[in-house]
Order: C-alpha cells, then sequence, then structure tokens
C-alpha cells in the first residue's frame, strides 16, 4: 500500500491548508485514515484521525481549527487546516490501517508534506 501526501506548503500565521492523502494498492477496506506531525525536535503527535463510518478524533491542539474527512470511493482522506499558527510547523504525515484481505491486516505511514507556518 502506498500513500501520497499533498497539499503542504508554506502560509502564514492566520491563513489556511489543505491535505490530502490517497492510498493506493490491493486494498480490500480500510478502517482508519489519520494524520501525525513531527516537528523539528519533537516528537510525532496524532493530530486527527477518521473511522470507516466517520467518527473522528482531533488532539486538543487542533480542536476548532482543523477538520478531518475522507473519501471512501476514492481512499483519500483529507485534513483541513484553518487558523494556523506558527506551532502547527510541521512535517504531516497521513497513516491507514485497513486489510488487503480477509484476516490480513496492514498498516501504512506515508512519507509526509511539509507544513510551514510564519509568523
Amino acid at each position: 500500500v502506498q500513500l501520497q501526501a499533498s497539499g503542504g506548503g508554506l502560509v502564514q500565521a492566520g491563513g489556511s491548508l489543505r491535505l490530502s492523502c490517497v492510498a493506493s494498492g490491493s486494498i480490500l477496506s480500510i478502517n482508519v485514515m489519520g494524520w501525525y506531525r513531527q516537528a523539528p525536535g519533537k516528537q510525532s503527535e496524532l493530530v486527527a484521525r477518521i473511522t470507516s463510518g466517520g467518527s473522528t478524533m482531533l488532539s486538543d491542539s487542533v480542536k476548532g481549527r482543523f477538520a478531518i474527512s475522507r473519501d471512501n470511493a476514492r481512499n483519500t482522506v483529507y485534513l483541513q487546516m484553518n487558523s494556523l499558527k506558527p506551532e502547527d510547523t510541521a512535517v504531516y504525515h497521513c497513516a491507514v490501517e485497513g486489510a488487503l484481505m480477509p484476516g490480513n491486516p496492514f498498516s501504512s505511514w506515508g512519507q509526509g508534506t511539509l507544513v510551514t507556518v510564519s509568523s
């Protein structure tokens, strides 16, 4: 399974970006799709996740500013980021859990896309 993330870039504080991540390969089903981020010198942090049924979780640091959604038909997950702050600067990785075949689960981690928020 391959994950291709896009949408990162340089934005001023208060601005918005929308990240996308497409999962490709011989996938039977995808259960959970999510976004992690890693800032320089810091540990990776779970930002948001969404289940196949649409249940979402957002970290406290992004609640009210970010939203996660997915298109199951396209195996794509999105992260809408509004009111960006300099502390949101990080490499954002998408992560996916699902099944390749019945009884054959997988998890995959994308290379990431860089988000830089200037003050």
